[in-house]
């Protein structure tokens, strides 16, 4: 590993870690387009992972979803991953995760306050706002869930093509690039906005940008430097001692 990069780590005060799906690619999760294979191999994600979709044909959806959950509890986290999470307990405050991954690796490896962007696949929420009714303790069995009194469905707690990223986490991470001096960019193409448009944030705030990818990226533009290997090889090279 370079040495001006472990230095550059040490010595920073706030570092901010953006992954993308190259961060879990070697924990075998496929990406969201491979996800479409065997039975779903006829379906575009858009498709599937809207909202209309999910209320015009609710169980389809949710099947999906279920199957992508099975697959998500087969993986395990990687070297990557365990090299962050034992970061921030030997530096509590220090590191903060931002994520567009939905597959909660980040926090099974141990990572404290995750900043998911895109929500987590492992999680459901209320379809529509929440009844006075609507509760875990009354819910109907189905595919999806609902509320035994009103009907209200449950729905995976991923944010769909056409939605919002949920406020708190993304003004969350727009402070954490701002407040960094170290922005590691690590396994993302860069071209799934807002999220990518962090590294310029950082950089634009004086931040170092470090591009952690085997690949060329969007963002190498607005790096400091690319570093051209994975998550798993490049993270414990880097981060581990430090």
């Amino acid at each position: 590993m370079d040495e001006e990069l472990r230095a550059w780590v040490r010595s920073a005060r706030a570092i901010a870690v953006l992954s993308g799906a190259g961060m879990s690619a070697e924990s075998g999760v496929p990406t969201f387009r491979d996800a479409l294979t065997g039975l779903w191999a006829r379906f575009d994600p858009q498709q599937l992972a809207t909202e209309a979709a999910f209320r015009r044909q609710p169980q389809l959806v949710w099947d999906w979803y279920a199957e992508r959950r099975a697959a998500l509890e087969r993986v395990q986290v990687n070297a990557g991953h365990v090299a962050i999470a034992d970061f921030q307990r030997r530096h509590p405050g220090r590191l903060t995760v931002i994520t567009q991954n939905v597959d909660g690796l980040h926090q099974r490896a141990g990572s404290a306050g995750v900043l998911a962007l895109h929500g987590n696949i492992a999680q459901d929420r209320w379809l529509d706002a929440p009844r006075a009714c609507c509760n875990e303790a009354v819910l109907a069995d189905g595919r999806p869930p609902r509320c035994g009194v009103c009907g209200n469905l449950r729905r995976p707690a991923v944010v769909w093509f056409g939605e919002m990223l949920p406020e708190a986490e993304l003004t969350a991470a727009q402070a954490a690039a701002e407040a960094c001096d170290l922005m590691l960019v690590v396994g993302t193409s860069g071209e799934v906005y807002p999220a990518a448009g962090l590294a310029s944030v950082a950089g634009q705030a004086g931040a170092r940008v470090l591009i952690v990818n085997p690949d060329a990226t969007a963002l190498d533009g607005v790096a400091t430097r690319c570093l051209r290997a994975t998550a798993a090889v490049a993270l414990p090279a880097l981060l581990d001692g430090a």
